[in-house]
């Protein structure tokens, strides 16, 4: 038995012992339940492992304790089962509704991006928008998207019937908006050059703005998404339920880390001290490493290798790898490359929180129109009624 669960098996065989369909297999890879690795006769296809989809089957497996009662479920350890068919992580890879994310990002504008999250790569449904007249309300970027998400969350249509093609038109016209209230008004150019247009930034670098915001666009899994997907299944329409998927990114370990990464990237642009030797001694070397790649994030070796750094940015990633023993994370690729861009302060979080939209309102549409209930059980743990 012990052999048996030490195998890697293809996806046929792991969805016929699960019984499940392949975006819940993947959402289990997604989420660290089942471990994959590349087929090393085929690259383009996966294997999993036996062990991992045995546990999840209700196996016995050697050295495992013995299996849970029904109340310590899933339900009963506070996760909640979501299904999605927006992107995955498998292996090295993340992928947006199948195709790698970091070869999409050569090319594609935020737009292709979010038409093949959207699953409209059929139809445009930028193709029918209009501009909107009149200025946001707001002083921070960050205010004047929020409020831009607020104001259509409260105008938005009925669409409750679950009209594919008519909730593709309002994301787009969310993401239009919100990209509008970011940048301010002026010609109708791509996302990400109406963007590169208000930074200030030359013609020759606003490939950079445009892979970020592809590249951000979705991390496979994360607290943000299920509070997108939680509000949806809720009834709020896409832009109210990507607003709470914008909320927790805003509050995220991943923007805190952009903060502390571009005090690094300070330090280290000065030379006032070894920065490498201090940060690691005091524990502030920020944004090496991620536990969801171990072997490191393949859009932060994109990104940087598209970035041209000068010798100084450049060093703050030598430094600061050989210092961590990790990669860079992808928080601290997008620091980076807002200080080879000299974006405001706030600019790296700006990127993340725009490309972050396409993927929640993807997220919103997919629990709106194909989306199972999520399944989640709120289990008191209080004083006992009447205890005060």
């Amino acid at each position: 038995m012990s052999a048996e669960h030490d195998r890697w098996i293809g996806r046929g065989e792991a969805l016929g012992r699960l019984g499940v369909k392949a975006q819940t297999l993947y959402a289990y890879v997604s989420r660290g339940r089942i471990a994959a690795r590349p087929d090393p006769d085929d690259p383009r296809r996966s294997l999993y492992a036996a062990r991992d989809i045995a546990r999840l089957s209700g196996e016995a497996v050697a050295g495992d304790e013995a299996p849970q009662p029904a109340a310590r479920s899933a339900a009963g350890r506070g996760e909640a089962e979501l299904y999605s068919s927006v992107s995955v992580v498998v292996g090295d890879r993340l992928l947006y509704r199948g195709l790698d994310a970091v070869q999409l990002a050569e090319t594609a504008t935020l737009e292709d991006a979010a038409r093949v999250l959207w699953g409209a790569r059929a139809a445009n449904p930028f193709a029918v928008l209009r501009p909107r007249v009149g200025a946001t309300p707001g002083g921070s970027p960050r205010a004047r998207l929020y409020a831009a998400l607020a104001r259509r969350a409260e105008e938005e249509p009925d669409l409750a019937t679950g009209d594919a093609v008519a909730l593709r038109v309002e994301c787009a016209r969310v993401l239009d908006e919100a990209v509008d209230a970011v940048a301010g008004p002026g010609p109708r150019l791509f996302l990400h050059q109406r963007l590169a247009r208000t930074w200030k930034i030359p013609e020759r670098d606003g490939h950079l703005v445009r892979r970020a915001l592809v590249l951000a666009a979705d991390p496979g899994y994360d607290p943000a998404i299920l509070a997108t997907r939680a509000a949806a299944a809720g009834g709020a329409c896409p832009a109210a339920a990507a607003l709470a998927g914008l909320a927790v990114v805003a509050a995220s370990g991943p923007v805190a880390e952009m903060a502390r990464a571009a005090g690094w990237i300070v330090a280290v642009r000065r030379q006032a001290f070894d920065a490498a030797r201090r940060a690691q001694e005091t524990g502030d070397l920020a944004g090496f490493g991620d536990p969801d790649w171990p072997r490191g994030d393949p859009r932060s070796a994109a990104l940087l290798a598209a970035a041209d750094l000068p010798p100084d940015l450049a060093r703050a990633v030598r430094d600061g790898e050989a210092a961590a023993a990790r990669p860079p994370g992808f928080a601290l690729a997008l620091a980076i490359v807002a200080r080879r861009l000299e974006l405001p302060r706030e600019g790296a979080a700006d990127l993340l929180m725009i490309g972050r939209l396409a993927g929640l309102l993807a997220h919103a549409l997919d629990q709106i129109v194909d989306g199972s209930p999520i399944r989640a059980r709120l289990r008191y743990v209080g004083p006992e009624p009447g205890a005060n």
